[in-house]
This record gives C-alpha cells, structure tokens and sequence, in this order.
C-alpha cells in the first residue's frame, strides 16, 4: 500500500511558477515509476508527465515540454513537478499516481492516487 499527498498548487498570475510535491509512505516508493497526471473541471483525467523509478528517464506530454519537469528525491520518497510560465489553461487539480502497469499515460493502469492540489491561474 502507498499513500500519496500532493501539496505545492496555489493560485497565480500568468507567467508566474508553481513546484508541485507528491510526498509517499512506505518503503517501496523507490522502486516505483510514477506520474504527474491533470483533470480541469469538466474533463478527463490528462496525463502530465512520467519518470522512471531512479530519475534517469522522463517523459512529457507534447504540448507540456519545455515548460514542466518532473523530478524525484527517493531518500526523500518525494516526486516533483515544477511548473514554469504557467498559463490559464494550466488550471487543474493536479494529481500524482505510482506504480504504472502498462501504458503509464493512461491513468487506468495507476494503481494508487493522491488527492490531489489545486492549480488557479489568473490572467
């Protein structure tokens, strides 16, 4: 069992940047690969980005890289994501899932979830 708390969202003016923490429980977090997923109100759940369990390999959604980047502290078993120029369409609940079985950009094959932080930005 992993417990995920996400903290870090805020609201901000455009331009602005945000860091965003997935904190776990539990010994295992390191072992696991994990992602950086976003739901706006009214729709699905969208994948963000994704890192291997030691950090070496991460991935992005198209239209996200270059302004995100995921990163992780095992000693720390905390997962982050900052959010740089942040734009109205970035408002989001931000959540952070582990331990993908299969296509890590599908959220179905997450097996634990945070709760998630809200992200507001104003333009």
């Amino acid at each position: 069992q992993v417990h995920l708390v996400e903290s870090g969202g805020g609201l901000v003016q455009a331009g602005g940047s945000l860091r965003l923490s997935c904190e776990a429980s539990g010994r295992t977090f390191s072992t696991y690969a994990m992602g950086w997923f976003r739901q706006a109100s009214g729709k699905e759940r969208a994948f963000v980005a994704h890192i291997d369990w030691s950090g070496s390999s991460t991935t992005y959604a198209d239209s996200l890289e270059g302004r995100f980047t995921i990163s992780r502290d095992n000693a720390k078993n905390t997962a982050f994501l900052q959010i740089n120029n942040l734009k109205p369409e970035d408002t989001a609940v931000y959540y952070c899932g582990v331990r993908p079985r299969a296509n890590y950009r599908d959220p179905r094959n997450y097996d634990y979830w945070g709760r998630g932080t809200q992200v507001t930005v104003s333009s």
